[in-house]
């Protein structure tokens, strides 16, 4: 058996997500109070007792989803789980490099929050949404993407064959269902995030962010990790701090990443984060 690990990104997130587990784990509420200190954010009570709509904050989502994909984490350790190679989807690369040990949790920590407040804080104005395209092939969207002009609209997550997230403004995103109908796409549907991420409009977020990797020192990786930018796996010659500024701003190539996954061998998927994201993607992989 050769197993990975699989951490999800922002928009996985619900209100009261792990509260079960919370109750249950000793460890798994270390790791809550571990990260509550680390950022003083108190991240149960963000979790499990705040509004929905704070939950949705970038800020506060990136933060609140990490915590719970290392939580989970804890229990998987605890019982001898252990992945061989593991990817996350955006936000979810930063627990695949913790768990790797290519970065410290008190630094993959800390990144993760100021990575959340500077996409928040530096999205440039705009009414921005993302949405979910099913049911297509990636040059169907992205062709639909370019007949889009009275809007901004970009293809910027490929999950899996058949689900694409495309990101833009509110005129873009209209325009795009307008033009899909034509092509006889049936499923759209809009997701729990506030910002064009993954697309240029982010630069700001990601300059600033470079700046914040400066700080950090990473280590070698003690198991492989599959990075989103192109679906590779990450080898020392990386310059990591690279890869992860350009994140920002790229488009998540987490299907191409799934394959390389298969074709190291892996036939067992864990999902390692709140929902059940994955399941759909690793069969149609």
């Amino acid at each position: 058996m050769k197993i990975a690990f699989l951490f999800p990104g922002q928009g996985a997130q619900s209100l009261g997500m792990g509260k079960d587990l919370y109750d249950k784990f000793e460890e798994y509420r270390n790791v809550y109070k571990k990260v509550t200190d680390l950022t003083q954010v108190d991240v149960e009570k963000l979790t499990f007792e705040g509004e929905e709509e704070t939950l949705n904050e970038t800020k506060n989502t990136q933060i609140a989803v990490l915590t719970m994909s290392l939580a989970i984490l804890a229990i998987l350790e605890k019982h001898n789980i252990r992945a061989d190679v593991s990817s996350g989807l955006s936000l979810g690369e930063y627990a695949a490099l913790i768990y790797s040990k290519a970065i410290s949790f008190e630094d993959g920590v800390k990144l993760v929050q100021k990575r959340g407040e500077y996409m928040q804080n530096y999205v440039p104005q705009g009414n921005w949404q993302m949405a979910a395209v099913l049911g297509e092939e990636d040059e169907k969207v992205c062709e639909i993407c370019s007949k889009v002009k009275k809007g901004f609209v970009s293809a910027v997550n490929f999950n899996s064959p058949g689900q694409v997230v495309i990101s833009g403004d509110e005129e873009g995103i209209k325009e795009f269902q307008t033009i899909a109908e034509q092509y006889g796409v049936r499923k759209i549907k809009l997701l729990k995030t506030s910002g064009p991420f993954h697309t240029e409009k982010l630069a700001e977020s990601s300059k600033h962010f470079r700046n914040e990797l400066e700080k950090v020192k990473f280590k070698d990786f003690e198991t492989n990790v599959v990075r989103n930018i192109d679906g590779e796996v990450y080898s020392k010659s990386d310059d990591i701090k690279d890869i992860l500024a350009k994140h920002i701003i790229s488009p998540v190539k987490f299907s191409k990443g799934l394959e390389k996954m298969l074709d190291m061998g892996v036939d067992t998927f864990i999902e390692v984060g709140p929902r059940k994201n994955f399941i759909r993607i690793c069969k149609k992989a």
